[in-house]
Order: C-alpha cells, then structure tokens, then sequence
C-alpha cells in the first residue's frame, strides 16, 4: 500500500443528490484518511448507500465535488486502488472460489497471493466449491476476498458482517483492523452499532442526507455522559419530563427508555413518584443511545 497514514484518500465536498425530486442528501461534505476505520453510520434512508455510491463512481452528484485519490472516482487510476463490498452483488454460479480469487486478483497490479486472500476471508478449504454451492455467509467472505485480494489503499465495505456468524463476524473485524494498521483507508456501513463501536476511528453520523456528528466514538458517546434507564411506567412523557437530569425520553405504550445525567437520582425519583413502576435496569450510555439522542435533538431543532 503506497498511502500515507492520515492523508486524506477520499473527499466530498458540498454533494447534494436527488431521486425523482427527492433529496437524498444536502450539502455533504466528508473526508476518508489512510489508516483509519471510517464508519457511516445512520437510520435506513439516511443517505449512506448514496454516499458510498458516488464516492465509488457509481452514482454522479447533483452538485458538488467528488475525490478519490485526487481523482474523479469514474478514472481507472482511482479505481484501481480500491476494493470494493457491496450489500449485494451476484457471483458466477459456475466459478469456484479459486477461479474468482485468482480472477479478481489478476485487476491489481500488487495483488496478495491467491491463498493468504483465502485464508484472511476465511475461504479455507472452501476453494474448489462453485459460487452457486456456498451459503449465504461463505459468499458474503468470498465477496470480502475479492475486495481485499489487491491490497487495496481504500476498502470500502458497505454492511460487510450481514448474515455471518459471530465468529466469523468477529474473524472479519480482525483482518479489516490490520488493513487499517497497514495503513489502509476504510469506509464502514453498519447496523451493527457494536461492530462500529468495535472497529471505528471515526463515526459520521447521517440523517436525512445531512451529517448530524463526525467524531471519535468516545466522543460521540460522551455527548450523552449518563445513563439510560428503561422500565415500565403509568406516568405519561410530561410527568417523566419533570424527573430530575432526564435528557430525552422514548416512549412506545408502557415501556420508557430515558437518557438522564444521574441514573441513581432519576431512579429514585421514578420509584417515588410511580410505585407501580417494573422491569426497571440502569445502564451506561451506549452508542446506541448516543445516536437515537442525536436524532432526537436534530428532530426537535
């Protein structure tokens, strides 16, 4: 890999995009580095597949500009130094695993040897099986060789853990954390929060085609320093409202799930005021709840 850790591999600046007169997104603007796991993150819809998309080339903007490796994404030149996951992407039945590494890797000017490809994906003895013969998670590892088999300087892998196994999911985290470590760009899509939680440097947070938060995930998370309780209430949102340190509140019927500064003195507030209260826990705020509090507040502004 010929990047330099830290520089700025991929960029959009001022991208706005349409469907049909529907605005996707709005003003973007987004850096991807070397060296650095890169997750966007966001609710269905928010615009992440679209960013991905013209940051790839596959989707031109509305307005705005577009860079990868300082150049339009659509140049060979560009192209060939990325890999590249999709969600969903069809494979030749008739192929085997070995034909379609060796294949792929025949792109790429540095490529990995066909085998150390295989044994990262976790392909192993796998290699004389059709495309069209593997489960859903072996082709989602076999879709994950063929974006790392040319040593790629950005890997972008969008959903990449959708339908593997936990220790599958926990073998790709691995292997995509020393790409990083190698100096390797990589830009995440997840619903996944913990796998986000889990391998991302930075988080960008989207939500109706606007970045609401670009940060750290510690950061992210400290933006909600507390606790979320959860429980089961007669009290209606206005009286929870009037619980001492509530932040936010989401209620659906009788279940209640509060972010508050002091989980303790909200708690007991909550026992004093509604004795028929259950089904009550405390825990630290997760990035879960970090990102539902950043909606919520962009829903109110």
């Amino acid at each position: 890999m010929g990047t330099d850790t830290m520089a700025v591999v991929a960029r959009l600046e001022r991208i706005s995009k349409h469907f049909e007169n529907h605005l996707v997104l709005d003003d973007i603007a987004l850096e991807v580095r070397a060296g650095e796991v890169t997750a966007l993150l966001g609710p269905n819809g928010a615009g992440k597949t679209t960013c991905v998309g013209i940051l790839t080339g596959r989707l031109a903007p509305a307005s705005g500009r577009v860079e990868l490796f300082g150049l339009d994404p659509t140049r060979p030149a560009a192209r060939a130094r990325m890999g590249v996951m999709l969600q969903s992407g069809g494979l030749p039945d008739v192929l085997t695993v070995f034909e379609l590494v060796t294949l792929q890797s025949g792109y790429y000017r540095y490529p990995r040897a066909v085998a150390a490809t295989i044994a990262l994906a976790g392909l192993e003895g796998l290699e004389a099986r059709p495309a069209g013969k593997l489960s859903g998670g072996q082709q989602r590892r076999l879709h994950y060789a063929l974006a790392i088999c040319g040593r790629p300087d950005l890997l972008v892998l969008d959903e990449p853990t959708t339908g593997l196994d936990h220790e599958a999911r926990r073998q790709l985290w691995t292997t995509v954390r020393e790409e990083a470590d190698d100096g390797a760009a990589v830009l995440l899509t997840t619903h996944y929060l913990e796998e986000a939680d889990a391998l991302a440097d930075r988080i960008i947070v989207i939500d109706e085609g606007r970045i609401i938060a670009d940060d750290a995930p510690a950061a992210i998370k400290a933006r909600v320093a507390g606790s979320t309780i959860r429980c089961r209430t007669a009290l209606s949102e206005r009286e929870l409202a009037t619980l001492p340190g509530v932040r936010s509140i989401d209620r659906n019927g009788a279940a209640a799930t509060l972010m508050v500064a002091d989980g303790a003195s909200t708690a007991r507030a909550l026992l004093g005021t509604d004795p028929t209260i259950c089904d009550l826990t405390i825990t630290a705020a997760s990035l879960e709840d970090a990102l539902s509090h950043l909606s919520s507040m962009k829903r109110a502004a």
